[in-house]
């Protein structure tokens, strides 16, 4: 009994090995990746402890906060006005980061960085954007980003933030606006349709009368040469008679060739599929009035003619 009140702890060594076991719990510090810890000492900065395994002085050392060292995006709702007057929402998206050798500004600079970077982003969009139309907001919004993120940079830089990139996801004009915009694109789409359409229809027509009159003159060289070979025909035939027949004159043979042309009308006419032409009483005797009334017409036509030519004869006969 005396052996183990003897080796038994007293209640003092039991507190202190207690009180050690806090005191070493409370110094370990644990950092996570992508993380660091700020240490103070008594109040005062002391260090950055990073990602691992680090301690610090019980009580007199105190972690006063994180810092977040991962890549972080940061997202700004702007309104602002065109230089056309016209008003637009616009989002821009920032990413950024704390850089690893200034954490220390990062955490002691900025009470919120967050707002910070807000502002700043509202500075300069609304300084850009009142310099460009409506229609150029949308193609040069590269240039708007690039502007935000320059000037980020330059600012943020001291504070210990990296600006990585900006990006403008967003452009969102009044509605009425967009429904104007919509109306205008609309109506030069129509307008080039219309255009097209005209010029298709232009190279139809032109393209119909080119053909038309083609066909008109292949048709008259046809009828002139179909009427140049029946004139060869009539001569050929009538001196085929004069040369055969000595004694038939030339009425004679204007009434067989008169004659001969007729039947073959009717034999045309007749033969001709899908005719639907109606004969009239009629006889073959009428060819004579027809005759009759050209050669009356050339006899009217040689009178006409003869007294032109009668005084050169009257003054050969004198």
């Amino acid at each position: 009994m005396i052996l183990l009140a003897a080796s038994a702890p007293s209640p003092g060594m039991i507190i202190l090995v207690v009180l050690a076991v806090i005191f070493l719990v409370m110094s370990i510090v644990i950092v996570p990746e992508k993380s660091a810890k700020v240490i103070q000492r008594l109040g005062k900065f002391n260090r950055i402890a990073f990602s691992g395994l680090s301690f610090k002085i019980p009580i007199i050392d105190s972690v006063t906060g994180t810092v977040n060292l991962r890549v972080l995006q940061l997202d700004v709702h702007v309104e602002t006005k065109t230089k056309d007057n016209v008003f637009v929402n616009m989002q821009a998206s920032v990413q950024y980061k704390v850089i690893r050798t200034k954490t220390k500004e990062s955490f002691y600079s900025l009470d919120d960085s967050a707002r910070q970077i807000s502002s700043f982003i509202f500075d300069v969009i609304r300084a850009e954007v009142p310099k460009l139309e409506l229609d150029d907001v949308f193609s040069r919004k590269d240039d708007i980003a690039n502007a935000v993120n320059s000037s980020l940079s330059t600012s943020m830089d001291d504070y210990g933030f990296e600006i990585i990139k900006t990006l403008i996801t967003d452009i969102d004009p009044d509605k009425n606006v967009k429904e104007s915009m919509n109306r205008i694109n609309a109506a030069k789409r129509d307008k080039e349709a219309a255009l097209e359409e005209a010029e298709a229809t232009k190279i139809t027509i032109v393209k119909e009368a080119e053909a038309d009159a083609e066909s008109k003159r292949l048709q008259g060289e046809g009828v002139a040469a179909q009427r140049i070979a029946i004139v060869k025909g009539f001569k050929e035939s009538i001196e085929d008679f004069k040369d055969s027949l000595d004694e038939i004159n030339s009425t004679e043979v204007m009434q067989f060739v008169l004659l001969t042309q007729y039947f073959d009308t009717l034999n045309s006419i007749g033969t001709k599929e899908g005719n639907n032409t109606i004969l009239v009483p009629h006889s073959p005797g009428g060819m004579k009035d027809f005759q009759q009334q050209i050669m009356e017409g050339t006899f009217v036509g040689q009178k006409l003619t003869e007294p032109a030519k009668a005084k050169p004869r009257a003054k050969k006969a004198e």
